[in-house]
């Protein structure tokens, strides 16, 4: 229940504080706070079966696999 109720709000708080990490130049933390927002939304998609919200956030998944991989390696 809790899951259903909050993942959408907090996956947009971590998105929303993502997109101002990256206004402000604050690298790399900006792709983790805003790939946390991503894969919370991703979930909230899949258990909603929206599948509007799962193509879009599941497709920026690969995104940041690419974007921390480059922090990484």
């Amino acid at each position: 229940m809790f899951l259903k109720r909050y993942l959408k709000w907090i996956s947009t708080f971590l998105v929303l504080i993502g997109i101002l990490l990256t206004n402000l130049n604050i690298y790399p933390i900006n792709i983790y706070f805003h790939g946390l927002g991503v894969v919370g939304w991703t979930i909230s998609g899949f258990l909603l079966k929206d599948k509007a919200i799962l193509t879009n956030f599941g497709l920026q998944i690969p995104l940041f696999v690419i974007g921390i991989s480059k922090i990484v390696f």
